[in-house]
């Protein structure tokens, strides 16, 4: 690629920095770009791709024109190989989520956009240029981007061939792995196992066979809600709080994971996954939380009447109800409730409400606390109800009113807490007997990482989908703990499913004492599987992988 400069040239002799640029050397500084971008984990390398591309740039032509033609035709596909060996959106991602891109306000956009440049990495590609220029004058620099070629073909090829070529090596089994996982002090007990075994290594074909072996598992699961109450059955309300962009990561980032409002709960999940990183799929899983975890794709196919969590309440005589802190329009949120979720309770008016913040497509956001009081101060027609609250202030790129910048995270998220903790005092004392269900959606990427900037979830990473959730009884006549029975087995939705179900016949709260360890005990546990539509990541062995848009998997960058 690069030119070779034999030591008997005098400097008149030597092309200049512009006809070297030009010719195939370009290609040598677009592959040591790459390669330090891959040595920081801020790239991917599909080798196949690569190295026809290489290929094709050092194949011999026979004339001078034909290379220059070669030099142009190679720009718009190093460009595009380039943007396919990001971890950037796919085409397809972009395409299928543009309408909603459109709908953002030009403040929004214009703040991502600046998010979108790593200043720092446009400085270290200066640099890197500046030095390959210099260097490149007198050192054959395609001798070094050749061997780093034949070293990533050996450690990406070579360990599949190995481990692929064991006995038995792509053949993933479905007996439990070991015994239960590790529970912290106080922590109730789980089901033994969680998804298929993990004994294999991990390579290609053994982490797809894994992945399809879990929904096979999956399948076949779902919550036991009883055929009717019993005659001595108590009265009570379920609320489910289901928070957009809330995630442990996000309240380390700006030092709200002690919050008092996390004591609160008499059950908490220390390792619950949300298993998506978009608004939309997360609250139909959370709705579907009766079966066991389906495929993103499967997520948008009817699913069998006793998935519906709330179905299963109405059965029982609880009333739906619905409520938000928006208008649900943008990206057919509220459409897909009622398609994919079967919620097709009316949303509580909003009429009154005040609002201090406007959201990223520029709708008012309403007051949380005031429309959980306005649900607290309202007469229920029966005496059982199940009310979806879904919430997005914490959303990226939500403004306060009269601003133009997005409102400080950490800000809003002091606010909503404090918000949820004066809603829960005011329960309380008011002695209705409610069970809260604290299920975000996901977390909001506050602080990105090497796959993704700040705000950005278009893949389902390991920060993003591990979220708090809890559950908290009002009104019961037994003593709450001093502190939460805390869950550290790996859960999802069907044990908030299995929780609720062990709970309908409302005896918790007239119970004189509550054994929280048995109502807690064996909740269904749910390996660490989470998918957007181009984009599945999930834990295997302890570490993360990832695959694209179907392509291969490989080790998520940490």
């Amino acid at each position: 690629m690069s030119e070779h400069l034999s030591a008997r040239q005098t400097p008149a002799d030597r092309p200049s920095l512009w006809r070297h640029w030009r010719g195939l050397g370009a290609w040598n500084y677009y592959y040591l770009l790459k390669f330090a971008l891959l040595w920081h984990g801020y790239l991917n390398f599909d080798l196949i791709s690569n190295l026809i591309f290489v290929a094709f740039l050092l194949c011999p032509l026979p004339s001078a024109r034909l290379h220059r033609i070669r030099m142009w035709v190679a720009i718009p596909i190093g460009l595009g190989l380039f943007y396919h060996d990001t971890w950037l959106p796919s085409y397809q991602s972009i395409l299928s989520e543009g309408s909603q891109v459109a709908g953002f306000s030009p403040a929004y956009l214009l703040d991502l956009a600046n998010r979108f440049i790593n200043w720092q990495w446009v400085g270290i590609a200066f640099a890197m240029l500046v030095a390959y220029l210099f260097v490149s004058q007198w050192i054959r620099v395609t001798t070094f981007t050749l061997v780093a070629l034949v070293w990533l073909t050996a450690v990406q090829v070579l360990p599949e061939r190995v481990t692929s070529a064991a006995p038995n090596a792509a053949v993933v089994t479905t007996a439990p792995a070991g015994g239960a996982p590790a529970v912290g002090a106080g922590a109730a007990p789980g089901a033994a196992g969680a998804g298929p075994a993990q004994t294999l290594p991990p390579t290609n074909a053994n982490l797809t066979a894994y992945l399809n072996q879990f929904y096979d598992q999956e399948r076949s699961r779902a919550t036991s809600f009883p055929a009717q109450l019993p005659a001595d059955a108590q009265p009570f309300d379920v609320l489910v709080i289901n928070i957009c962009s809330l995630a442990w990561a996000d309240m380390q980032a700006v030092g709200q994971d002690s919050s008092p409002f996390w004591s609160r709960f008499d059950i908490k999940f220390d390792n619950f996954n949300s298993a998506t990183a978009y608004s939309g799929p997360a609250s139909i899983r959370l709705l579907r939380a009766s079966c066991g975890q389906p495929s993103h794709h499967d997520l948008y196919q009817p699913a069998g009447q006793q998935c519906y969590l709330f179905d299963n309440l109405a059965k029982l005589g609880f009333t739906s109800q619905l409520m938000m802190d928006h208008s649900g329009v943008f990206g057919g949120y509220i459409d897909d409730l009622r398609k994919e979720a079967n919620m097709q309770a009316p949303l509580m008016s909003q009429q009154g409400i005040g609002h201090e913040m406007t959201s990223f497509d520029g709708e008012p956001i309403y007051n949380d606390l005031e429309i959980l009081n306005r649900w607290l101060n309202t007469k229920q027609e029966t005496p059982r109800s199940a009310t979806f609250f879904n919430l997005i202030a914490l959303h990226d790129g939500n403004r306060f009113i009269g601003e133009n910048k997005s409102a400080d995270y950490k800000t809003r998220a002091t606010t909503l807490l404090n918000q949820l903790n004066t809603f829960f005092d005011e329960l309380e004392k008011s002695g209705r007997k409610v069970m809260v269900v604290f299920v975000p959606e996901h977390g909001a990427a506050v602080t990105g990482d090497k796959m993704q900037m700040s705000g950005l979830r278009d893949i389902p990473s390991p920060s993003i989908t591990h979220i708090p959730a809890g559950i908290r009884f009002f009104g019961m006549q037994a003593p709450h703990q001093s502190t939460p029975l805390t869950i550290t087995a790996p859960s999802s939705y069907l044990a908030v499913s299995e929780l609720v179900a062990r709970s309908v016949d409302g005896k918790v709260f007239t119970a004189p004492t509550v054994d929280w360890s048995t109502l807690a005990q064996n909740l269904p546990q749910t390996a660490v599987v989470s998918e957007n539509a181009n984009a599945i990541v999930m834990q295997y062995q302890g570490k993360p992988y990832i695959r694209l848009n179907g392509g291969d998997w490989v080790p998520y960058p940490q």
